[in-house]
């Protein structure tokens, strides 16, 4: 029996989302009497938020669905400083029109997972609305003065910097004030009285809790997740191949998006040991549900992999886009076919002729580089139509097109897509 009342701490720490809290009893009585309001906030550094992202996405949504109303804070201030946290070094500094852009792109992804209408409806606030007309020596004066430097370069970001030696500018010194003002606004603007974030935001929440109860003589608090890792160690969203995007949109650059086919195989990927885990940070299933898949065994795990990768994708990209990926995901694997849900990628019909086996596996998106491709070649592992390369040289010609209309290109098992000429 769960010794929290609320439906928000027994939903999060039930589910592993808990590592943490300025005070889960205070909170769990607040929580308990609806209404609550929490931010996340994300920078605007890229067109899409990734895999990486969808833990903090997934509290909003918790949130929002135990009664409380989430609110996403894009840093479009912020952004044109960068976050030292969990960073080595310093982040490029961005335009306004390239965060403006970012912006536009990031904020797609939320409309997929919380409810933007409705009594409880999400808010969406920009907090360059605050930050660009803050004043430099009025902000020094009555913000500053609440910040010590000795707590500043106790925290993480930057006591890393400094014991590797690595430089960090004024800019980004400042940044943990900047963040820590945010909450104040948002208290004061929303009645925001909860932050949550991930592990290494911890020392920015302090600080924001800190300044808003001197400010404002209010009781707020913080809740961090802890650093979500695959069961090898492997950084949650990241793989061999790059970030694992949330954005679909093929306007925004194919390096910041991933099709539907390709979040659902993210997913049906996932480790054996992982599997129950993930079912509990990134779907809505129950908990007793999700018992009954994680004590699957053997072959029979791949069940819940499955159903992972379905109820991750419905809720992203639609069930219609889970159940074709499934459908052909079971062809192209356990049938040996070209199934058209594949990523495909159209070339002129004319210049087929000039592609080699090795610009192909390039062309097709599976490999970064030719490099990339020609390991793939030595290995054994890159395949047209499933039969190995061994010549990279090699040109394609009509002969390859198969009664579909399209060239299937695989490296390894798992990893396919169509090239089709027009």
């Amino acid at each position: 029996m769960s010794k929290y009342k609320s439906e928000l701490m027994k939903t999060l720490t039930g589910r592993g989302f808990l590592y943490q809290c300025t005070d889960e009893t205070a909170l769990d009585a607040l929580a308990d009497k609806g209404g609550l309001k929490g931010y996340i906030g994300f920078d605007c550094t890229a067109p899409s938020l990734h895999v990486g992202s969808l833990v903090q996405i997934m509290m909003l949504r918790i949130l929002q669905k135990s009664g409380g109303r989430p609110i996403v804070l894009l840093g479009g201030g912020t952004t044109k400083i960068g976050d030292p946290s969990d960073k080595d070094k310093s982040r490029p500094i961005l335009t306004p029109e390239k965060i403006e852009e970012n912006k536009n792109g990031i904020k797609q992804v939320f409309a997929k997972f919380l409810d933007f209408d409705g009594p409880n409806a999400a808010i969406m606030v920009d907090n360059a609305d605050w930050l660009d007309k803050l004043g430099y020596i009025e902000f020094l004066r009555d913000i500053g003065k609440h910040f010590t430097i000795n707590k500043m370069i106790a925290l993480e970001s930057v006591k890393r910097r400094l014991d590797n030696e690595q430089p960090m500018t004024f800019l980004e010194f400042n940044y943990t004030l900047l963040q820590s003002y945010d909450y104040l606004e948002l208290y004061r603007r929303h009645g925001c009285r909860l932050q949550l974030g991930g592990s290494d935001q911890w020392g920015n929440i302090l600080g924001g809790a800190d300044l808003t109860r001197r400010l404002e003589t209010a009781e707020v608090y913080g809740f961090t997740t802890p650093l979500i890792t695959t069961a090898s160690g492997g950084k949650m969203g990241k793989t061999a191949e790059g970030a694992r995007w949330l954005n679909a949109d093929a306007s925004l650059g194919k390096q910041f998006t991933l099709s539907a086919y390709d979040y659902w195989q993210f997913w049906r990927n996932t480790e054996d040991a992982d599997v129950g885990r993930f079912l509990k940070l990134f779907t809505d299933l129950p908990l007793d549900e999700i018992a009954t898949l994680e004590a699957l065994e053997g072959a029979d795990i791949n069940q819940a992999k499955i159903r992972l990768a379905n109820e991750a994708t419905t809720m992203l990209h639609g069930a219609d886009a889970a159940r074709n990926a499934e459908q052909t995901a079971q062809k192209t694997f356990e049938q040996g076919g070209a199934a058209e849900g594949l990523p495909t990628f159209e070339i002129p019909a004319k210049t087929l002729g000039d592609i080699s086996s090795l610009e192909v596996g390039v062309l097709s998106g599976l490999c970064a580089s030719n490099g990339e491709a020609k390991r793939h070649i030595k290995a054994g592992a890159l395949k047209i139509n499933d039969a190995k390369v061994t010549d990279a040289g090699a040109k394609l010609s009509q002969s390859d097109v198969n009664a579909d209309g399209v060239i299937k290109i695989s490296v390894g098992k798992k990893k396919h897509a169509l090239i089709k000429p027009v």
